[in-house]
C-alpha cells in the first residue's frame, strides 16, 4: 500500500488517499470527513503497474519557481515541490469554440463568459516559459476552446517562432483546416510544426456521440489540406470512451499508418470524468492505460501488445546522455510512470512491427545511462564526448536483432544518427520511418493522485504569471483563471 494525497470530488479539499492492490488491479481510495469515501480503479493491471514503476525517475523541477509551496495542489504555479520542468506548455488562446462537445474538459460552450488573452498577455506567458530554469520550456501548444477561432492565430504562431520554441503545436478540431488550404499554408509558414487533431474514429458514430455531429469527412479534408500544405506531422487524438470508440482502436491505428506520410502518430486519451458521476457509472465507463493495451492487442491480432509499450520516463537515460554530450542540462522526461506510455512501430509488407521486437530497449537504455554517468575528469569534456560517441556507435549493433529488423531501413545507422549525433535530422529521419502509438490518461477528481501532479510535465501557462499542471488546471484551476481574466459575452448565450 502507498500513501498519497488526493482531492475530494465534492468539496475539492486535499485529503489522504491510499493506493493498493485488489483482485489484480490497483485501486485508489480516499475519505473526506464530510462527503465520505470514494474508491476507483487507478490501474487495471497490478503487474503492469509494477513494471512501469521500475522506470520512475525524480527530476529536479524548476530552479526559479513562480509560487511558494503552500496548499498543494491549490497553490500550483509551479512551486519548489514540483519535480519536472515544463516539457510541453499549453496556452489557451480563447474559450470560444465552433463545437459543443459533451466530453470537453474546457467546457467552453457553457462558461457564460469570453476568455481570450491579449497578444501582450500571450507574449508574457511565452516569455515566462522560455525563462524557466534550468531548462527553458521547449514546446508550446495553443489550445482552447478552439484556437483557430482567433483571427490572429497565425500571428500567435509566428510569435512562438520568435521565441525559438523547438516545437510549436496546435490542438484543434480541424474545422478551419478542413475549410481552407491557405490557412494551413499560412500556419506552416508562420512556424507551426504539429497539428494535434481531434480524431475519434473512422466511422461517423463516434463523432455523433462525442461531438454531436458527423465530423468524419471534415477530419479527412483537414488531413488532406495539411498534407498539401506540407504540415506532415499530424497527431491523431481520439478521446477513448467505452461503447463509443473503444472498438475502433485497431482501425484508428491502421488508418494512421495508411496516412503516415502526413500522420506522425496517434495519441489515445482515455476519457476523464469532468463532472459528478456515481460509482457504478465510473466502474462501467472507466478505461485505464492497461485497458487500452488490451484493446490494442486484441484489435491488432497480437501485432502490438502491452510488452511493446514503455512509460514516458523510460527515455530519461537518453536525456542524461545528451546533457553529458552537450555539457548543459537538457529536458528530462521525468513525468510519473503511470501518466502515459508509447511505442514506435514499423510498417513493412503489410505488417506492423514494434521496435521492441528487434531492439533490446532495456539493454540499450541501460548502456546509454552507463555511458552518461562516466566521468570526464581524466580526459576532459571534448575527448570524453568523442569517446562516448564512438562507444555508443559501436555498441548499438549488439542491441539490434538483424533477422527481425525491417529490411527497408538500416537500423544501426538510424539509431546512430538519432542517439549519437543527436541532430534534429536524425530525429526527423526516425519519425519518417516509424509510427508512434501512445496513450495519455489525464486524471479527474475521482482518481487524482497528487504524486502524479508533482511530476507532471504538461502544463498550462496563465495570464497571472503561473504555470499549472494539466490535471489540476482542468479540475480546479481553469474556471478561476478564466473568470479572473474574462469579459462578458456580447449577448446572452453567445460564444462569440
Amino acid at each position: 500500500m502507498k500513501a498519497t494525497k488526493s482531492l475530494c470530488p465534492e468539496c475539492l479539499e486535499a485529503i489522504d488517499a491510499a493506493i493498493f492492490e485488489e483482485n489484480g488491479k490497483i485501486m485508489l481510495e480516499k475519505t473526506c470527513r464530510i462527503h465520505g469515501t470514494f474508491k476507483d480503479v487507478y490501474w487495471s493491471s497490478a503487474g503492469l503497474f509494477r513494471r512501469f514503476e521500475h522506470y520512475k525517475h525524480d527530476g529536479g523541477g524548476v530552479s526559479n519557481p513562480n509560487t511558494s509551496n503552500g496548499n498543494c495542489p491549490h497553490s500550483c504555479g509551479l512551486c519548489e515541490s514540483h519535480r519536472t520542468t515544463t516539457i510541453l506548455a499549453n496556452i489557451d488562446v480563447t474559450n470560444r469554440c465552433n463545437q459543443s462537445c459533451p466530453v470537453c474538459f474546457a467546457n467552453a460552450a457553457t462558461s457564460g463568459y469570453l476568455y481570450e488573452p491579449t497578444l501582450s498577455q500571450i507574449r508574457a506567458m511565452m516569455q515566462m516559459l522560455r525563462d524557466e530554469k534550468p531548462v527553458p520550456c521547449p514546446a508550446v501548444q495553443f489550445a482552447g476552446g478552439e484556437p483557430t477561432m482567433r483571427e490572429d492565430i497565425v500571428n500567435i504562431v509566428g510569435m512562438a517562432k520568435e521565441f525559438k520554441f523547438s516545437q510549436i503545436m496546435i490542438a484543434t478540431n480541424g474545422i478551419k483546416l478542413a475549410n481552407s488550404l491557405k490557412f494551413c499554408q499560412d500556419m506552416r509558414a508562420a512556424g507551426l510544426n504539429t497539428v494535434y487533431l481531434q480524431f475519434d474514429g473512422v466511422t461517423e458514430e463516434p463523432y455523433i456521440i462525442n461531438r454531436g455531429y458527423n465530423g468524419m469527412k471534415q477530419k479527412l479534408r483537414a488531413i488532406e489540406n495539411c498534407r498539401a500544405a506540407g504540415l506532415k506531422s499530424v497527431t491523431l487524438v481520439p478521446t477513448l470512451a467505452k461503447g463509443v470508440n473503444d472498438s475502433q482502436v485497431g482501425d484508428i491505428i491502421r488508418f494512421g499508418i495508411k496516412n503516415m506520410d502526413a500522420v506522425f502518430g496517434v495519441n489515445f486519451q482515455p476519457v476523464s470524468f469532468t463532472g459528478r458521476i456515481d460509482k457504478e457509472e465510473r466502474r462501467e465507463k472507466r478505461i485505464t492505460i492497461p485497458d487500452f493495451f488490451d484493446l490494442v492487442e486484441s484489435q491488432t491480432g497480437g501485432d502490438i501488445t502491452a510488452d511493446d509499450f514503455y512509460p514516458v520516463p523510460s527515455i530519461v537515460p537518453v536525456s542524461h546522455f545528451t546533457s553529458k554530450q552537450d555539457g548543459e542540462t537538457n529536458v528530462e522526461f521525468t513525468v510519473h510512470p503511470h501518466c502515459g506510455a508509447g511505442t514506435y512501430v514499423y510498417y513493412e509488407n503489410g505488417k506492423m512491427t514494434p521496435i521492441t521486437r528487434f531492439i533490446d530497449v532495456d539493454g540499450l537504455l541501460e548502456d546509454i545511462d552507463e555511458l552518461a554517468q562516466g566521468s570526464d575528469r581524466w580526459v576532459g569534456r571534448h575527448i570524453g564526448k568523442i569517446i562516448r560517441t564512438s562507444r555508443l556507435a559501436y555498441r548499438i549493433q549488439r542491441y539490434i536483432d538483424k533477422e527481425k529488423a525491417p529490411k527497408s531501413v538500416n537500423m544501426r545507422k538510424l539509431l546512430s544518427n538519432l542517439l549519437v549525433t543527436g541532430t534534429g535530422n536524425g530525429l526527423a529521419e526516425f519519425h519518417r520511418s516509424t509510427f508512434f502509438i501512445g496513450a495519455m490518461h489525464f486524471m479527474d477528481l475521482y482518481n487524482m493522485d497528487i504524486e502524479r501532479v508533482k511530476r507532471c510535465g504538461v502544463h498550462y501557462a496563465t495570464p497571472d504569471g503561473r504555470v499549472i499542471p494539466f490535471c489540476t488546471y482542468n479540475t480546479i484551476h481553469r474556471a478561476v483563471v478564466e473568470r479572473k481574466f474574462a469579459v462578458p459575452l456580447p449577448f446572452p448565450g453567445s460564444q462569440y
